[in-house]
This record gives C-alpha cells, structure tokens and sequence, in this order.
C-alpha cells in the first residue's frame, strides 16, 4: 500500500514526451497488480487462457510496455520484489484478510447477477502468484527488457538505481522510493490517460507526474531522516501509525520536534518499541549491483510460442509487439553508433 504522504507531496504534472529516452526503474509488482486488477471481464473474473491461467498482468505487460518503447522511447527497467522485511508481516496479513473479503462480496454480487458491483469488489481481490511473477519475467526475457530480482523490496531497490544515476527516475505508484532516497518519482504512466474506478463506475484523468526529492524536502524545510520519521508517525507498510496522526499534523510535529526522540512523552510512548529498526530498513536497505540494463533482442520465436501457443494470445497482436521491439533495437543501435563515433 505505501505511505500515504498525498496530502504534503510537491509534484509537477509532466507529459510522456518528456520522459523520452528515459530510463525508468519500474516497481513490477506494483505494476502487475494494476494489470492484474483492472483487465478482466464484465464480471469481474481476469483473463485466462483455455488451460485456465490467468493472462491479465501478461496482457498488460506485453501490450503497455512496448506501446510506451515505440510511441515514447521510455526505457523500462522492471524490479521485482524480494524476501519483505520480517516486520512487513502485519500488513502482508492485513492485505490477504482484505482480499478474501471482496471475494465473498464478489461471488455473492454474481450469485445476484449484480455484475457491476461484481466488477467493483473484483478489482480487490488480485493475488500475484510465484508463477505469474515467474512468468512476468519470462515474457520480459523473451522481449528483450531487463529486469532486475531485488534482493527485498522493489522500492530500495528502484531508489538506489536512481540515486546512483543508472535510471533517471523510480517508476511507482506508491510514495516509499522517496524514503528510500529515489532523487525522482513518476507515477501515473499512462497511454490512455485515464483510470476507470469501480467503487464509483466512473474514469478520472491521469496526468503524469514527477516528484523530486530535494524540492519536496526543501519546500517542508525537512531532511530526509526527517521524512521517514514522519511517515513512521502516521503508518508505513512495517507499522500501523498512531491514531489521529495524519500527514499534515505529522509534519508539523517533526518541524517542531525535530525526531521522534525528541517527541513528548504521550506521543513517543504511542510509537512502535523498533520505530529505530523501521528507520534502519529505509535509510539502509538492502540492495544489490548485481544487474545490468542492456536491452538485448527480442526472442521471437519463443515470444509467439510462450504467448499465442500457451497462453492463446493472437498471433496478429503480438506480431505487432515484435514489430515494435525491431524498432526499438534499431533505435538503440543508432544511438550506440552515434556514441561511439564521438568517442572515437
């Protein structure tokens, strides 16, 4: 779920066309979750194929990605989520008693042919399995898009990539790459620009946006040790926060105070007793070198046997996403000729 930091965060709405050439560190499992709640059927089942695999999170990987990479340039590097913190137990639990909630509403809205609240409980209920992340980076293999396996979370990961400037930005719904350091975040990376919301069967726009660390510290005059204590006072994914502490009134206590040290007694004593270990895991988490970012040529053969053999996507439509990945590696490979003339 992230920390819910919406209320004090300092953006800037972008356009897709500035994020051309841009290498961007995508948060996949928060991707695949989207792809995964949102393409299924009127009546809220997901995509499968005639095996009965879900296809939905690969429809959206395969189609979104390589409409981004032909009509904007935007260079994906897609991190996957490792072994979660030991403290993120709590709100891993709390996540899958949510789901099996909006299952049983689910099943009893199409028991009551109510099919466009099936839709709306629906979309809660998504559940990414060891084998479709499995298969998300299959598909990424046989595209030619790199990924990267995070040693623990995808977030830490995505920050240090920026932070090192191996990728322009963190790429994520979610505000936790700031606490992990991520100079910059974008969120909402959209082709339709668009997001169609069950809960009120309406769409809202989506207009990109683009987060820089420095500006938003510098404009609440905080640090960035400032801000995850911040974010530990109102609820992060490792603790539930203290009641009545929201976004604003946080960061008006830590101006004041300084830390959570240095919080009054009524108030430190309503903290969690490892808040100093919740700070260790986003000031210091773990991360790895070990990855590369080269894009390597599509595998055509296996793309069209993985997707339209087993899994009963059309042969037309995915032809069209080989076509798409041939012009991205002539992209590329310009862009390498170029550079390398200058370096001559």
């Amino acid at each position: 779920m992230g920390t819910k930091l919406r209320l004090i965060i300092v953006k800037k709405e972008i356009s897709l066309e500035q994020l051309k050439r841009k290498r961007l560190a995508v948060d996949a499992n928060n991707m695949l979750y989207q792809f995964l709640s949102i393409i299924r059927l009127p009546n809220g089942s997901p995509l499968k194929d005639s095996r009965g695999n879900i296809t939905s999170h690969l429809a959206g990987l395969v189609f979104r990605t390589t409409r981004l990479i032909e009509e904007y340039e935007i260079l994906p590097v897609f991190v996957f989520d490792g072994r979660p913190p030991v403290l993120k137990g709590g709100e891993i639990e709390k996540r899958d008693e949510m789901r099996k909630k909006y299952e049983v509403e689910w099943r009893k809205a199409l028991e009551e042919h109510d099919y466009a609240k099936a839709f709306s409980k629906a979309v809660m209920t998504a559940r990414l399995t060891k084998q479709m992340v499995g298969d998300a980076k299959l598909l990424l293999q046989l595209l030619g898009i790199p990924y990267i396996q995070a040693p623990s979370e995808t977030e830490a990961q995505c920050a240090y990539m920026a932070m090192k400037g191996d990728v322009w930005a963190a790429n994520s719904r979610d505000y936790d790459s700031l606490l992990f350091g991520a100079p910059r975040l974008v969120r909402y990376i959209t082709i339709s620009g668009t997001e169609f919301m069950p809960s009120k069967g309406v769409a809202r726009r989506l207009i990109p946006e683009l987060i820089e660390l420095n500006e938003f510290l510098l404009h609440h005059e905080i640090t960035r040790e400032q801000l995850v204590d911040l974010a530990i006072l109102i609820g992060t994914d490792f603790n539930s926060g203290i009641r009545g502490i929201g976004p604003m009134k946080a960061l008006k206590l830590i101006r004041q105070y300084g830390s959570l040290d240095q919080l009054p007694n009524d108030l430190r004593s309503q903290l969690p007793r490892n808040y100093a270990e919740i700070e260790e895991i986003f000031l210091k988490p773990s991360v790895t070198d070990d990855y590369h970012l080269a894009y390597e040529s599509t595998n055509e053969e296996g793309l069209l046997k993985f997707l339209c053999e087993e899994h009963d996507f059309s042969w037309d439509c995915v032809e069209k996403v080989i076509e798409r990945m041939k012009g991205l590696s002539q992209s590329l490979k310009s862009q390498r000729e170029l550079e390398d003339w200058f370096d001559k």
